[in-house]
């Protein structure tokens, strides 16, 4: 085996939803991978997922460990051990160089990098200080990811707004990437049959579906669009939720005290995302925050038409009017006649579908791949 480095974030599901390709490609150049995070706790997706993950790295050979970190920044006392765990790991285990993500896990990853003389790549899948963010993140955050550059040999950022503010850092490397990287084939060529795959999903043929995939939290805002869909009274508009999380049992309440609650379905956890989005007409993505999101992508190159918000990462995808709408400051009158006009028009979401084919292409797995291995290789 070649060299061991390793791949760390604070939860399991960013490995799997976002680092595979990462590792994949580690291995390629003939790397000894190990892979640090909490597979217990805190992660957005199911048991059998993580379960799945871990088969995954154990056939391609990946080592990998439990590291107990916890989500929120203010629980020092997790955090802490868990920067021990990190520090034996590195110590043990002298990796060539160490590639981190999530904010805590490139807090930690950093530190121990510094302190054991490991060099230290660094990718950033979204500040969270941001234009319009609260002003505390910028308290909290900025200076924090200021101080830490200077103890970054490369730091990768995915969007545009991110990479500006990075060049004002004093981080050795500072490099742009096109996102975490998507299969645009896997999307745009899927075959299904609609009728019958609307019909398991309780959509009707006739039926306008709007879909959004995401964890169902107060950053994603689903709220907004059940209230846009209310206000339009049109029976034949059909939302489609697609994950689960802390806010489901408050949108189901929503949507049944506006009397929609037939219009809006919940599925929960789903393996099956290509095919949902292939039977779609529209992806909504209200989130107030986002890196680069790796769904909106997936929407892309199914060739759907977007309403979204205007926010960082957003605007790195959508042109307003070239594949979608971008709505201001969470602007319930402009969802709704956003997601009227396309509804009405069906040659306006197959015109703005084509272009997000088209657009999506830069954001490829193929071309993130080479960018990434030629980080990994001018750092060798």
């Amino acid at each position: 085996m070649g060299s061991r480095v390793l791949v760390l974030a604070s939860v399991a599901s960013m490995i799997d939803q976002f680092n595979m390709p990462n590792i994949m490609l580690l291995k390629e150049l003939g790397y000894d991978v190990h892979v640090a995070c909490n597979f217990i706790a805190g992660n957005t997706c199911s048991e059998e997922q993580i379960a799945n993950l871990k088969k995954n790295l154990t056939e391609v050979n990946v080592k990998f460990h439990q590291i107990d970190f916890h989500r929120n920044v203010m629980s020092l006392r997790e955090n802490v051990k868990a920067y021990k765990q990190v520090h034996k790991l590195v110590v043990d285990n002298n990796y060539k160089f160490i590639h981190c993500h999530s904010p805590i896990g490139g807090v930690v990853g950093r530190i121990v990098g510094n302190q054991t003389k490991t060099k230290v790549i660094y990718t950033a899948h979204g500040f969270h200080f941001f234009k319009g963010a609260p002003l505390k993140n910028w308290l909290m955050y900025y200076p924090v990811e200021k101080w830490l550059a200077k103890k970054t040999d490369v730091l990768i950022t995915i969007n545009k707004e991110d990479y500006e503010i990075a060049k004002k850092f004093k981080a050795n490397r500072i490099e742009y990437v096109h996102g975490v990287g998507i299969d645009t084939d896997k999307f745009n060529n899927i075959e299904v049959n609609r009728s019958e795959k609307r019909r398991a999903i309780g959509v009707n043929e006739d039926d306008f579906m709007i879909i959004s995939v995401g964890e169902l939290n107060e950053n994603k805002n689903h709220r907004v669009i059940i209230r846009a869909i209310s206000e339009l009274s049109n029976e034949k508009i059909k939302f489609v939720l697609c994950g689960q999380g802390p806010l489901e049992t408050e949108l189901r309440k929503l949507a049944n005290e506006l009397g929609i609650e037939y219009q809006v379905k919940f599925l929960g956890f789903r393996k099956d995302i290509p095919e949902l989005m292939k039977i779609a007409d529209l992806f909504a993505f209200p989130s107030f925050r986002e890196g680069l999101s790796l769904s909106l992508m997936e929407a892309m190159a199914s060739g759907l038409p977007v309403v979204c918000s205007k926010i960082r990462g957003n605007v790195d995808l959508i042109e307003e009017g070239q594949g979608g709408y971008l709505i201001d400051d969470n602007d319930l009158e402009q969802y709704k006649l956003s997601i009227h006009k396309l509804f009405t028009n069906q040659s306006l979401r197959e015109k703005n579908g084509i272009l997000n084919k088209i657009n999506v292409k830069k954001f490829d797995i193929y071309n993130v791949k080479n960018e990434t291995e030629k980080i990994y290789k001018e750092g060798e």
